[in-house]
């Protein structure tokens, strides 16, 4: 059917009118879009009888109600925010100028302990490295256990999936000032806070990326006599090696931003560094270390593009 309504379209004296017709024919049956097609099939019956074609419709409230009620949904709760907050929006016009003059003392850029800056940016580094490597141990060993197909015990792959989730529920500053209470301030502090909302993200990743390995290779090692650690090394690692190093690159930049923030409430790093300079109302050191911090989060970015694109995950 979509080849005799594009040689319709093709034949017809007015092709370079209806060729996108055609096209959306070709595309209504892809899609199993019935609608879409009935008024294709309308504007060719249209044309051959000589009739003005009619306009196919580009919208349709049935299809896109979703969308509505989504878009809609939100507009409700972002009122409902703002009267709950009770901004007091007079005092927000008032002083939204300064935020401009804020931003124009930090472009003036200043050196002044530059190589603490450094310094402690290498901390950052070195913490947001140290709980990916970390987290990462955890979270191959608990997915493992958490992966519906290779776990010894389904219940404790649903158990493992509920810690996983509240690992993950509770955000990152709250473990690090929750180990802070106990380890007191520095970059272990920061490393250990850190590390478990990395172990929690990788070990639901990796379980997910474990159970999309087939069955079919997973049984054909078993029957080999192979035991779980075998069929783990064997067949579950390999397949999903690619994903592994997609998603750890990622983490990492996840970690460094994360733990540029996490200086800020007592972890080290370079986000101490920015916090003390803005209450000093050292505004240039405050930028040029913001900017030092960009740089190194840009070249994190393009390093994980570029590794994702040459594992095309």
């Amino acid at each position: 059917m979509g080849k005799s309504i594009q040689g319709f379209c093709m034949n017809n004296h007015e092709s370079n009118i209806y060729i996108s017709s055609a096209q959306a024919a070709e595309a209504a049956i892809a899609l199993d879009n019935p609608y879409l097609l009935e008024q294709i099939l309308g504007t060719k019956a249209a044309v051959e009888s000589g009739q003005k074609p009619p306009k196919i419709p580009v919208t349709d409230v049935k299809r896109d109600l979703p969308i509505y009620l989504f878009l809609g949904t939100f507009a409700v709760l972002s009122v409902l925010s703002l009267w709950a907050l009770q901004l007091d929006w007079a005092k927000v016009i008032d002083r939204l100028p300064r935020l401009g003059k804020v931003f124009y003392d930090m472009a003036h850029f200043s050196t002044e302990r530059f190589h603490l800056t450094l310094l402690t940016l290498t901390e950052t580094i070195t913490v947001s490295l140290l709980a990916l490597i970390y987290g990462l141990l955890i979270g191959l060993v608990l997915g493992a256990f958490a992966a519906r197909n290779i776990t010894p015990w389904q219940p404790l792959a649903v158990a493992l999936k509920c810690f996983f989730a509240f690992i993950r529920a509770v955000p990152t500053p709250v473990w690090v000032l929750l180990v802070l209470a106990s380890m007191g301030f520095g970059m272990a502090s920061g490393i250990v806070g850190l590390g478990f909302h990395v172990a929690g993200f990788f070990g639901k990743v990796f379980a997910q990326i474990f159970e999309e390995v087939p069955d079919e290779s997973i049984e054909a090692l078993r029957s080999t006599g192979a035991s779980r650690i075998q069929v783990f090394f064997g067949a579950i690692l390999p397949s999903s090696l690619s994903s592994v190093i997609a998603w750890t690159a990622l983490r990492f930049e996840t970690n460094y931003v994360e733990a540029a923030i996490l200086g800020m409430v007592g972890a080290g790093g370079v986000g101490y560094t920015i916090l003390a300079a803005m209450n000093s109302y050292k505004l240039g050191r405050a930028g040029l270390a913001v900017l030092v911090v960009f740089i190194f989060a840009l070249g994190i970015e393009l390093l994980t593009t570029f590794v994702k694109r040459k594992l095309k995950v």
